[in-house]
């Protein structure tokens, strides 16, 4: 069992029960997202020791969320709680193909009140990993700057630090302040986790090749970019390859799959699986996880993760 550490904004998720545009849903079921919570509830369900770092209104949503990682499994030792900021919200609606609807209200989130002198106050010392996405940073200023401390203070401990860009586009100022954070974050991670939409966005280039130049160039000893369905491309200092995909026969919600990738191969990595077995991992629970509508309820325990592969 390893430990590892992650940082982000868990939200309250109101899923539509029925298909339609969000304004005309009636109802909705209550559920809880964030990139980094579904990696948190990933490991642990394939019996890693996940920590979570946030920070949460007083609220309902904000009980529920911390409740929800709880009875996941996931430490809570790292969440604070605020008096006057409101835990975020997401709404998403119900669809019979392609992506669904999505409506945010996280702008000025108690998660978005998070600072660096929190970060120095975790004590990293027990952690084997932590992860990062490019979400938080994009939240407000603050976030921008706990992030570069809480990466910089694993990167001088010598903890493996991985980070998924994880684009937002919306939540950012601009374009380029966007590019030049978070490939600057990057310089600072061992495992770095693109797309290929999100290389041709922050470096130019789509080419899962040159993606993975860019990266290692940055300073990343290990490069996995995802290439949709078709699968991943890996490069390490010794060795390039592309890993096949899982075929699915019918995608119900591809939001979270990138998560569940990152969970397979951040997992796969930690317990000594080589690069190749690690991304196949992590392309087999992102094909698991968008055959399922939750953002994480598809997400494996050993045993399921086995005989999937299998």
């Amino acid at each position: 069992m390893a430990k590892v550490l992650l940082i982000g904004e868990p939200m309250a998720l109101l899923m539509a029960n029925t298909v339609g545009p969000l304004e005309e849903v009636d109802s909705f079921t209550r559920k809880l997202a964030g990139a980094e919570v579904n990696v948190c509830i990933g490991l642990t369900r394939l019996g890693h020791e996940a920590t979570y770092v946030t920070r949460l209104g007083r609220d309902p949503f904000g009980i529920y969320a911390k409740t929800t990682l709880e009875n996941e499994g996931i430490r809570t030792d790292f969440i604070t709680f605020d008096d006057l900021f409101k835990t975020g919200l997401m709404l998403k609606g119900k669809v019979l193909a392609g992506d669904p609807p999505t409506a945010y209200y996280r702008k000025g989130s108690a998660a978005s009140k998070m600072t660096p002198e929190q970060m120095d106050q975790i004590d990293l010392t027990d952690f084997d990993l932590v992860h990062l996405t490019g979400i938080l940073p994009a939240l407000s200023l603050a976030c921008r700057a706990a992030t570069q401390r809480l990466m910089a203070r694993a990167k001088k401990a010598g903890i493996t630090v991985s980070f998924d860009p994880n684009l937002r586009p919306t939540l950012w100022e601009g374009h380029e302040v966007m590019t030049e954070t978070l490939n600057d974050l990057a310089k600072l991670a061992d495992i770095v986790l693109p797309g290929i939409e999100e290389g041709l966005a922050l470096m130019g280039s789509s080419d899962p090749v040159e993606i993975a130049d860019f990266y290692q160039n940055l300073g990343a000893k290990q490069v996995v970019v995802k290439v949709g369905p078709e699968g991943a491309y890996a490069r390490d200092g010794a060795q390039s390859m592309m890993i096949p995909g899982f075929k699915v026969k019918t995608v119900v919600d591809t939001v979270g799959a990138g998560d569940g990738f990152a969970t397979g191969v951040i997992s796969g990595l930690i317990e000594g699986l080589s690069l190749n077995e690690a991304v196949l991992r992590g392309n087999a629970i992102g094909s698991i996880q968008v055959q399922h509508p939750s953002d994480n309820e598809g997400l494996p325990t050993r045993r399921e993760l086995d005989h999937y592969m299998s």
